[in-house]
């Protein structure tokens, strides 16, 4: 008896693994909703991608916001200037309502990766091979990306993301924080 089950549940564990989905065992947590929506988000940001002038241009309208998603010690030693604070911890559909109640609002998002000559401040995410657990080919994990990915799932479509590195002494941005001199 204790074989036959074995046997039904390998097979169906075989069944699953052919379909290439493995059932949530949490319904909140639906990795599949998340990795159709990925195609989607890829052309839409593919347009959204902005250079260091146009964002600091966009910066300027009314009722923009620049949101940063970074940790609450980072946001407050080091961010730019005007930008609101949303931990990314902290999306949920009412804290980004709080944040941004009309979808509609053109976001700027910003993240470590996008600048240069601040470690302490702006460290950037890129993963060293082999550094920890098993080799892997270098990849950034920039939050610009899982930001935009849930900016976009939870309705926001007027999203804008930094493009390019940029140096923290570059005299076109204006920072704010613990950690700017006055």
């Amino acid at each position: 008896m204790k074989s036959k089950i074995l046997t039904i549940i390998l097979l169906g564990i075989a069944h699953l693994c052919n379909a290439q989905q493995i059932p949530n065992l949490k319904p909140n947590i639906d990795f599949y909703a998340y990795e159709k929506l990925i195609p989607k988000v890829k052309a839409h940001r593919k347009k959204r991608l902005v250079n260091l002038p146009t964002f600091l241009e966009m910066a300027q309208e009314k009722g923009i916001v620049i949101l940063d998603t970074r940790s609450d010690s980072l946001y407050k030693r080091k961010h730019i200037k005007g930008a609101v604070h949303l931990n990314f911890s902290d999306f949920t559909q009412q804290n980004l309502l709080k944040v941004i109640p009309n979808a509609e609002t053109r976001i700027l998002i910003y993240c470590n990766n996008n600048f240069s000559d601040d470690l302490l401040n702006f460290a950037s995410k890129t993963v060293i091979p082999g550094l920890i657990g098993k080799l892997i080919d270098p990849i950034s994990l920039a939050l610009n990306i899982p930001t935009y990915i849930n900016l976009y799932g939870y309705g926001y479509r007027n999203v804008y993301e930094l493009s390019e590195l940029v140096s923290t002494r570059d005299k076109r941005i204006t920072f704010e924080g613990t950690d700017v001199k006055r």
